[in-house]
């Protein structure tokens, strides 16, 4: 359960930077942070317990609810997983990378072969370039997103047939 002291902390400063987005799951407790447009608030998702916190004024409201996952992610996963296919999803927040750098050549392609530590992409959020790797051996048959695109936490990025 996340206090509403580390929440407000939080929110503070996601709202000093240009990350628009922060999730974090911790001891069966997700936390899902968006800059608030005018009318928008900040969920905390936990038990099954419906309970609502009294913001401080000029914070968003923070309401506690049932945990739900995106209907897209579950969705792509049981897909790939009727084809055989492993599918690479984001850990985090961010922006997606194809390459180490502007110009130089992509990690990984179509039809790119990889292994457990193979670099598929860079994720950066808050100003950190993430490396995430591509966690089985295989072929990669399918890049579902591109290059410095905006991603969430379990989108899916790359499908790869397993060896």
């Amino acid at each position: 359960m996340f206090k509403l002291s580390e929440i407000k902390e939080l929110i503070k400063l996601i709202d000093q930077t240009s990350l628009q987005e922060l999730e974090i799951e911790s001891e069966g407790s997700r936390l899902l942070i968006r800059k608030p447009n005018k009318t928008e608030s900040v969920v905390v998702a936990a038990a099954p317990v419906q309970q609502t916190f009294t913001p401080v004024i000029g914070q968003p409201a923070v309401q506690q609810t049932t945990a739900q996952v995106s209907a897209a992610a579950p969705a792509a996963a049981a897909e790939a997983a009727d084809a055989g296919l492993h599918t690479i999803v984001s850990p985090m927040v961010g922006t997606f990378y194809e390459a180490p750098s502007p110009g130089a050549a992509s990690f990984v392609s179509k039809g790119s072969s990889v292994k457990e530590k193979t670099v598929v992409c860079i994720i950066e959020a808050m100003k950190l370039m993430n490396e995430i790797e591509a966690e089985i051996k295989g072929e990669i048959v399918e890049v579902l997103v591109e290059n410095g695109q905006l991603v969430e936490y379990g989108q899916p990025l790359f499908r790869v047939r397993p060896e």
